[in-house]
């Protein structure tokens, strides 16, 4: 087993003992930090920025040398992949992503191949392990990847979307054309995870941003089905320790109970679902992580503490409790808050916690 200076992440996700609750953010390398903003002006556009592994490394790096996190997460984009797979992304000034060649026709689809995670994804293979490289033993490094149904949407609308007319309309008018373009993705899916955990990804998260927008029923036929055969499938040991994987769906804490009985390790709570009440649901079946409001982060230092002290209450004593946002971090957000965020959750977790030999 490899030695770990700090493995707090990789304990509280298997639910095991620790001295202090973990923390990270996710989005915690991004536009709030000024360092990241002059990286990606060195770089001259994010795509270059995700496609350069030292840069990639660097933007890793930064909020660790910042603040005392307990984990690092892999700088990458969730739609590297559909952008493997031939669909041609760019970022237009002020509408974020959009793809040159959406998904839209039978033909379309059927053209569709799952991409060699080594040759055409390889910039982020080379960034994972010079990452791990330059992690030493600190702490983990989280891989992580976009959701089946959340890469459709963008596959399909060929960018954002308010109301995901053209996926939706697929999924009602041709559920038979998505769920062949779910099966290709979530088979390019699991290849591109299994290849972070060879290349030393050391826990893994799969990010759900739009399971939310749908019902309860499509829900658990688009979104989770297809999260479910990806952790099924996934490398779940490396280097004589065991990966966990983390599920999180935005606005999904209605699903919760089914989430926890897909064989993932952990749930990513949004803040629209009391974290006690998440914890009361799924019992001792999976960790939780998160689940501070973002916009908290606007608050001063000390509202700041005092929300972190209500989510470490809410959630209560024992292990298996990851703190974090309860989404990604705002462009906007002072970095002094997040130093009193982090600094909060030091001070305040440990009286939930026994102490560890």
């Amino acid at each position: 087993m490899y030695a770990l200076r700090n493995d707090l992440l990789l304990r509280a996700l298997q639910r095991l003992p620790v001295a202090r609750t973990p923390v990270w953010l996710m989005r915690q390398a991004g536009r709030y930090l000024p360092e990241y903003r002059a990286t990606r002006q060195r770089a001259g556009d994010f795509l270059t920025l995700c496609k350069t592994p030292e840069l990639a490394c660097e933007v890793t790096l930064q909020p660790l040398q910042r603040f005392p996190l307990d984990a690092a997460i892999l700088f990458s984009d969730i739609l590297t992949v559909p952008d493997a797979m031939g669909l041609g992304l760019y970022f237009a000034e002020g509408e974020g992503p959009r793809f040159q060649r959406p998904v839209r026709s039978e033909a379309s689809v059927q053209a569709l191949a799952v991409p060699d995670p080594e040759t055409e994804l390889g910039y982020v293979m080379a960034a994972v392990r010079l990452i791990r490289r330059e992690l030493g033993d600190r702490v983990p490094l989280i891989g992580f990847a976009g959701s089946p149904w959340t890469l459709a949407t963008y596959m399909v609308e060929g960018g954002s979307s308010h109301d995901f007319a053209r996926a939706k309309a697929m999924m009602f008018e041709r559920p038979d054309l998505l769920h062949r373009l779910l099966d290709t993705v979530t088979r390019a899916l699991t290849a591109y995870l299994n290849a972070q955990v060879a290349a030393g990804a050391q826990a893994l998260m799969l990010f759900d941003t739009w399971g939310g927008v749908l019902s309860p029923e499509r829900y658990r036929e688009v979104s989770l089905a297809y999260m479910q055969r990806i952790v099924e499938a996934l490398q779940r040991e490396s280097e004589g320790r065991r990966v966990p994987v983390i599920l999180f769906t935005k606005g999904g804490g209605q699903w919760l109970e089914a989430l926890a009985a897909s064989g993932c390790d952990a749930l990513g709570v949004d803040w629209c679902t009391e974290l006690g009440e998440a914890r009361r649901r799924v019992g001792d079946r999976v960790a939780l992580q998160g689940n501070l409001d973002p916009c908290v982060l606007y608050g001063s230092a000390q509202t700041v503490r005092g929300e972190v002290a209500k989510v470490l209450a809410s959630y209560g004593a024992g292990p298996g409790h990851v703190f974090n946002l309860g989404h990604g971090i705002h462009p906007g957000i002072d970095p002094e808050r997040v130093a009193a965020m982090v600094t909060a959750v030091a001070e305040l977790s440990p009286r939930y916690h026994a102490p560890v030999p």
